[in-house]
C-alpha cells in the first residue's frame, strides 16, 4: 500500500478519525489496549471515543465490571472488555508462561509457592478485592517475600490461571493510578466464547490495527511467528487481504467528518507501539526518541496525518504546557501549532472533568 493509504486506513481502524460511541464499544473494537501506565491506557480509549468522555466516566465502566486490566499477552498490562480476558488467556497464557518461565525460576516461584499464595489470598479477596500492597502484605504473611520483582511475577501467575484481574479503580484524591484485584469468578458476569479463540485472536487484531501483517499481529500477540501463520489460515474469510500479506479488517468503521487531523497520544499507545515495523508512522531518526528506550518506556506522541511529528508528558500537558515537537522533514507541511495546543488541551479536558 501507499504510505498514505496505510496511515489513513489504520487511523480509522484504530478509531482516531472513526470514533466509538461508548468508551466499552471503543475497547471492545480494540479488544487490548496496552496498559502498563493506567493514565495513558484510559486516555487510549477516550480518545477512540465520541464526546470526549472524562477520565471519571471511563473509571466507572472498571467499578461496574465491564472493563478489567489484566497480563493479557507479552507479559504486559492491557485493558480489555472482561467478557474477552478468559478466552484471550486461553490462546496468549502457556506462551507467556513460557517467556516467563526462566525469571520465575530465578525468584523461586514454582507449584508449591503458588499454591500457598492462592490459599492466603482468596479469603481476602472475596470482600471486594485488595490493593497490589494489599497483596503483597498477604504474601508476606505466609512466607512469601514479594520483593524483586517476585510479587508481580505472582501476580501475574494467578491472573494466567484466571483466577484475579484488576477491577474497580482505587478512590484517591486527583488522579487516581491503583485498582483493586479481584477474583474473576465474583468480579465478571460474562465470558465470551469464540468457536475458535485464535482465528478471533486475528480477527480482532486486524479489526482494530490493519492494515497489518502477520509479523504485526505476532509482536502484539506475542505468539510465535508459526501460531500466527496458523491464526491468520485459521482466520480465512473473516478478514480481506488487499495486498500480499497486508490485512483489514471486513467491516471498517464509518469515519467522522469532524476528526482531528493532529492528535495526542498516551504513552505506550496502540497505534505507534502494536507493530513489528513502527517506521511507518515515525521517521527512523525520531523511534530513539519516543521508544522503547532502554527503560523500557514508550512516550507519549503527537500524530498529524497519521505520522509522528512529537512527543509530550501526560503531566506537562495537564498543566498546560507545549508539546517537544521534532524539526519538520524537508518539504513536509509547517506543524499547525493552535491544532497541537488543542489536542493537548483535550487531554487536560480528560484529567480534569
Amino acid at each position: 500500500m501507499k504510505s498514505a493509504s496505510l496511515l489513513s486506513e489504520r487511523l480509522r481502524s484504530h478509531r482516531l478519525t472513526a470514533p466509538a460511541r461508548t468508551v466499552a464499544d471503543a475497547a471492545s473494537h480494540m479488544l487490548a489496549v496496552q496498559s502498563q501506565d493506567f493514565v495513558a491506557g484510559r486516555w487510549a480509549l477516550a480518545a477512540r471515543t465520541r464526546t470526549e468522555p472524562t477520565l471519571r466516566l471511563v473509571d466507572r465502566a472498571f467499578d461496574r465490571g465491564d472493563l478489567v486490566r489484566a497480563w493479557t499477552m507479552r507479559g504486559t498490562l492491557h485493558i480489555i472488555p472482561a467478557r474477552d480476558l478468559r478466552w484471550v488467556l486461553s490462546v496468549t497464557g502457556d506462551r507467556q508462561r513460557q517467556q516467563a518461565a526462566g525469571r520465575r525460576r530465578d525468584l523461586g516461584i514454582d507449584g508449591a509457592m503458588v499454591d500457598a499464595a492462592v490459599a492466603a489470598v482468596v479469603p481476602r479477596l472475596r470482600d471486594g478485592g485488595l490493593t497490589r500492597a494489599e497483596m503483597f502484605d498477604v504474601f508476606t504473611g505466609v512466607g512469601i517475600d514479594p520483593s524483586g520483582q517476585r510479587g508481580i511475577h505472582l501476580l501475574s501467575e494467578l491472573t494466567l490461571d484466571g483466577l484475579i484481574c484488576q477491577g474497580p479503580v482505587v478512590s484517591r484524591d486527583g488522579v487516581s493510578r491503583e485498582q483493586r484485584f479481584v477474583l474473576v469468578e465474583q468480579h465478571i458476569r460474562e465470558h465470551a466464547t469464540p468457536e475458535d479463540p485464535l482465528a478471533e485472536l486475528f480477527v480482532r487484531y486486524i479489526d482494530g490495527h490493519g492494515p497489518a501483517e502477520v509479523a504485526d499481529f505476532a509482536w502484539w500477540s506475542g505468539l510465535t511467528l508459526g501460531q500466527s501463520r496458523e491464526a491468520r489460515d485459521r482466520a480465512a474469510g473473516r478478514v480481506t487481504e488487499i495486498d500480499d500479506g497486508v490485512f483489514v479488517s471486513n467491516a471498517r468503521p464509518r469515519r467522522s467528518s469532524s476528526a482531528a487531523a493532529v492528535l495526542a497520544l498516551g504513552a505506550f499507545d496502540e497505534y505507534y507501539i502494536s507493530y513489528a515495523d513502527r517506521t511507518v508512522v515515525c521517521a527512523p531518526e525520531h523511534l530513539a526518541l519516543v521508544g522503547p528506550g532502554k527503560n523500557g518506556m514508550v512516550r507519549a506522541t503527537i500524530i498529524a496525518d497519521g505520522r509522528v511529528i512529537g512527543c509530550w508528558t501526560h503531566a506537562s500537558a495537564a498543566l498546560g504546557s507545549p508539546a517537544e515537537l521534532f524539526d519538520p522533514a524537508t518539504g513536509s507541511r509547517p506543524v499547525d501549532e493552535h491544532a497541537v495546543a488543542s489536542a493537548l488541551a483535550r487531554f487536560s479536558r480528560f484529567i480534569d472533568g
